[in-house]
C-alpha cells in the first residue's frame, strides 16, 4: 500500500469545492488517480467549507454548561457547543464523552479547536457520508476515475494512550470486511473476525496528515485492500446493546 500526501492545498474557506481543490493539486503534483484508489480527507477542511464552524464569542453558555465547565475546568462556551452537538452524555470525568447525532461516541462530541482559528471550534459535518459522496462524485466528473473517499477524524481510545485516525464518512467502499467463514494459516475457520478497512486506511493517512501545522489535509492511498460498494461510516458504530462502555 502506498500513501501519498497531497501538497499545495490552500487554506479552505466556506463554500470552497474540495473536489476541485483536490483535482487542481493532483495536476500540480503530477499525480494521477486510478480506479480503486482511496482519497482520505481531513474532517477539519470538510467542516470549514460546509460552515460547521462556531465562533465562541457568539455563544451564550447555559447554566448547565457553566456548571460542567467549572467541574471540567473548561471554557463554558465550548461546553455549551458540545452539549448542542450531543444526543447523550456518556461519561463525565476528566473529559466529556458524548454520543453525537450521528451515533458516534467520542470526546467532546467531535468539537475541536485544532486548526480552527482563534476563538473558533469546528463541528463534525452534519452528514459526513454525504460529504464524502460529493467529493467522490466531483472527482469522478472531473477525472473519470472511480475512487473511494474517506472523511477522517482523530479520536482517542478508552484503553490506550494516543489519538488515532478513524473514518467518520465513507463513499465508494464498504467500511467493514467480514472474514467469517474464511480460514486462517492452519485451516481453522474464522467465526468472529470482522475488520475495518475504513478505519485502518484512515489511521494510516492521518499519520501523514499530522495534527499540528503540517498543512496536509488530503492523502491519496494506492493499493489499499477494501470492498467496493456503497456503505456508511455509521456501520462502524457499535450497536448500543453490544456497547460495553456507552
Amino acid at each position: 500500500m502506498q500513501l501519498i500526501p497531497l501538497k499545495g492545498l490552500p487554506l479552505v474557506k466556506r463554500g470552497d469545492r474540495i473536489d476541485e481543490l483536490i483535482v487542481d493539486a493532483l495536476k500540480r503534483q503530477g499525480l494521477e488517480l486510478e480506479d480503486g484508489d482511496v482519497v482520505v480527507v481531513a474532517q477539519t477542511i470538510v467542516s470549514k467549507v460546509e460552515g460547521s464552524v462556531v465562533d465562541l464569542r457568539k455563544v451564550k453558555p447555559s447554566k448547565f454548561a457553566r456548571y460542567l465547565a467549572k467541574k471540567l475546568e473548561r471554557d463554558a462556551r465550548e461546553v455549551e457547543v458540545i452539549l448542542q452537538q450531543s444526543r447523550e452524555i456518556i461519561r463525565l470525568k476528566h473529559v466529556l464523552i458524548a454520543r453525537t447525532e450521528h451515533g458516534f461516541v467520542c470526546a467532546n462530541a467531535g468539537v475541536d479547536h485544532s486548526n480552527a482559528g482563534a476563538n473558533r471550534v469546528t463541528l463534525l459535518p452534519r452528514d459526513p457520508d454525504a460529504s464524502a459522496r460529493r467529493i467522490r462524485e466531483g472527482i469522478r466528473r472531473a477525472l473519470g476515475k472511480d475512487v473511494a473517499v474517506i472523511v477522517s477524524d482523530t479520536q482517542g481510545r478508552p484503553f490506550r494512550q494516543g489519538a488515532i485516525g478513524v473514518a467518520v464518512g465513507v463513499a465508494g467502499m464498504k467500511p467493514l470486511l467480514d472474514l467469517r467463514g474464511r480460514r486462517d494459516l492452519y485451516g481453522k475457520e474464522l467465526r468472529a473476525t470482522i475488520t475495518s478497512p475504513a478505519d485502518a486506511i484512515a489511521a494510516a493517512a492521518v499519520a501523514l496528515m499530522g495534527e499540528a501545522d503540517e498543512g496536509t489535509p488530503v492523502v491519496v492511498v494506492k493499493g489499499a485492500v477494501y470492498e467496493r460498494g456503497e456503505g456508511s461510516a455509521r456501520e462502524l458504530v457499535m450497536p448500543k446493546e453490544r456497547d460495553l462502555f456507552g
